[in-house]
């Protein structure tokens, strides 16, 4: 496959562009709405989705601050002063017939938060009034048969210079899953332990949110946004066990997880000295309270097991203030200010369970305390055109934060970093760019990871390491991009990092593993992505597009003393998709995977083998213009996912392991269908 994709890329490379968009000195690429009508798509997300080589990044929502969660896309050249929204969600809430156009431009032409990133969506909307909305119901199929529906509504009302837009959404997602686990001895195979598990997961969740906009000029914005949403997730699983010469068991287990977040944000800006100044305001709070019960069982009698319960809350307040200008004596200037507050408050109650069923508790190193984080970030970018061609782009962070841990745990650090960028981009014409950066960056901290918790699903415990400090990188990358056959594009990135202090999984003198610092790492980055309409070669309305990535990582263990990839990290990442349009009529399938990714840890390594190839497949029919209908098929090869654990003793310094344990899943080939209708 990889060699046939590569051919249908280098014809295209060959063949002479004809652009069916537009190109300004900014180096900002412009597609009417016109370009995305072959797709009839019902909102922002599937416009976006169709920008060709964009790629949407994705953003964690536990990102700490307000502009390390910027991601890729702007709306009317704004980021949306909301976290816990993801761009996926906002963007699917505007209707289609809302968005004028599409601007793709370097980071810097967006603000401070973007500066680095090679391409950014600025989804520019009209100025169209009136209401609008979309509405989405879904029914999916488990391999066992059931049925489970799911929906949303979002609306869009625009009166004068005010936007108004309420939105609230139901999912019901529920999977099934069905495998079994092999425990052998090694280096003979023999077998010890044989379960046949069965998983019911439900995932039910809910939103609903609402926010108003106003703009009367470029200087003269307002925003205030608020959104609850909620997540019941439950597992139960069934796990017969079968010793080899032991007594079988009918094991059990269960995870509730119910979670809570409300938030609160908003925005002004005013103009001020020949630009504009911008204060930005956010309040989130997540509430959590995890219980799992693992119940070893004979004949239903409790013969052993475990029981947790996990309550965390965690608050966080952003305050942003920036004073933008774009045209300062030739240059686009940005710098301000962003402070902020983070805590988390957990606390972790484990117990086990003796061969009478008496409850015991285990005390755990770290499993109840509470984690704050006073952080103050200064930024400065600018940039200009040094000539129509060529663009450079510079900024400079510098972060200041203050840590404590108290509890169990009695930790206090304060921390300080300069983050430089610089940007080059440079346009020689007929359809080339390139651009070289080199940056600074210094990764966040997962809060979680200074407190110990028990994996009961996994029969094993995380330490807590309350002297976790970030990773901290030098990034270069180098992109050159080609347009082809009109409005396709094809895209290379180089890279090379090199990181400081890597952030992966250590010892801990209670002889747990815990997540912790290493010592230097590099990480050799090689990506192609590619989106070519193939109408030029005979196939109407057909189009290919699909990424290409190998990241190589390298950190001495600290267990063998040998150079390993970083826990977690797959080298080779593939996605290709196909889809062809045919005026009223659509229909794609698309290919993932990527290669096995291992977590190194004390006395085990915890590798994943992904079931690949994950095939996808569509089959869209468009009955008006404001209705989509579409059949969809998830997992259509029915590959299982295999996980291989290898087990050490005392550690990995002892080479050989003693112990294999394979578990194997299959969810099974999944159908849904899918109905939007916009209206408006």
């Amino acid at each position: 496959m990889r060699v046939a994709l590569a051919a249908v890329v280098a014809a295209a490379v060959v063949a002479a562009p004809a652009l069916a968009q537009s190109v300004d000195a900014s180096g900002r690429t412009t597609y009417d709405a016109a370009f995305f009508q072959r797709f009839q798509p019902a909102n922002a997300l599937e416009v976006v989705r169709r920008v060709p080589g964009f790629t949407l990044e994705q953003v964690e929502e536990d990102v700490r601050g307000f502009g390390q969660a910027a991601g890729n896309v702007v709306i009317n050249g704004q980021r949306p002063s909301s976290k816990s929204d993801t761009i996926e969600v906002v963007l699917a809430r505007i209707p289609a017939t809302r968005v004028a156009r599409v601007e793709v431009g370097p980071g810097t032409l967006f603000g401070a938060e973007y500066s680095g990133k090679a391409q950014v969506v600025n989804l520019i909307l009209t100025g169209e009034g009136g209401l609008a909305g979309t509405a989405t119901g879904t029914l999916r199929r488990q391999y066992d048969g059931k049925l489970f529906p799911e929906g949303s509504v979002s609306t869009l009302l625009r009166r004068g210079n005010s936007t108004f837009n309420a939105a609230i959404g139901v999912n019901n997602e529920q999977t099934s899953e069905e495998g079994y686990d092999t425990l052998r001895a090694l280096p003979s195979g023999e077998l010890l332990e044989y379960r046949r598990k069965i998983n019911t997961i439900e995932d039910p969740n809910a939103f609903v949110s609402g926010s108003w906009d106003y703009k009367a000029g470029q200087f003269e914005t307002a925003r205030f946004n608020a959104r609850y949403a909620f997540d019941r997730f439950r597992l139960s699983q069934t796990n017969q066990v079968l010793p080899t010469g032991g007594t079988a068991r009918d094991d059990r287990l269960t995870q509730r997880f119910h979670f809570d977040e409300w938030e609160i944000g908003g925005d002004v800006q005013r103009p001020l000295l020949g630009g504009g100044v911008k204060l930005i305001g956010l309040a989130t709070r997540r509430d959590r309270i995890d219980r799992e019960l693992s119940l070893l069982r004979v004949r239903s009698d409790v013969i052993g097991g475990n029981e947790q319960q996990v309550r965390s809350q965690r608050d966080e307040a952003v305050l942003r203030g920036l004073w933008t200008r774009p045209d300062f004596h030739g240059w686009s200037v940005e710098t301000g200010v962003e402070g902020a507050l983070n805590r988390l408050r957990s606390k972790v109650d484990l117990f086990g369970f003796g061969a009478e069923g008496a409850r015991t508790r285990i005390d755990l190193p770290v499993d109840d305390a509470v984690v704050t984080e006073y952080r103050a970030e200064g930024f400065a970018n600018a940039s200009r055109s040094l000539t129509a061609k060529l663009r450079i782009d510079l900024a400079l962070n510098y972060e200041l934060s203050r840590l404590t841990v108290d509890g169990d745990a009695d930790a206090k650090r304060s921390l300080h970093f300069w983050k430089p960028k610089l940007n080059v981009d440079w346009r020689p014409g007929d359809g080339w760019r390139a651009q070289a950066s080199i940056a600074r960056t210094v990764a966040q901290l997962r809060f979680e990871d200074f407190i110990s918790a028990a994996e009961l699903a996994n029969e094993r415990v995380n330490g807590g390491n309350a002297e976790l400090v970030p990773q901290r990188s030098w990034e270069a990358l180098a992109t050159v991009e080609k347009q082809v056959l009109g409005d396709g594009l094809v895209k290379l990135e180089l890279g090379y990092t090199r990181t400081a202090l890597v952030q992966d999984r250590v010892p801990t003198p209670e002889g747990f593993d815990a997540p912790g610092n290493l010592g230097d790492g590099t990480s050799k980055i090689a990506r192609a992505t590619f989106d070519v309409p193939v109408a030029r070669l005979g196939i109407k309305g057909g189009r290919i597009s699909g990424r290409l990535s190998y990241v190589g990582t390298s950190v001495e263990d600290p267990y063998t003393g040998e150079q390993r990839p970083y826990s977690g990290a797959s080298p080779f990442v593939y996605e290709v998709n196909w889809r062809q349009d045919l005026g009223d009529f659509a229909w794609g399938v698309g290919f993932a995977g990527d290669d096995p990714y291992t977590f190194y840890r004390r006395n085990e390594l915890d590798t994943l083998y992904p079931g690949n190839p994950y095939i996808t497949a569509f089959a869209e029919y468009r009955p008006t213009r404001s209705t989509t209908v579409t059949l969809s098929v998830d997992n259509l090869g029915d590959f299982s996912t295999r996980r291989g654990r290898l087990f050490f003793d005392p550690d990995r310094r002892t080479p050989d392991p003693f112990r294999v344990e394979d578990r194997v899943r299959n969810q099974h080939i999944l159908p849904y269908l899918t109905i939007k209708h916009n209206f408006g």
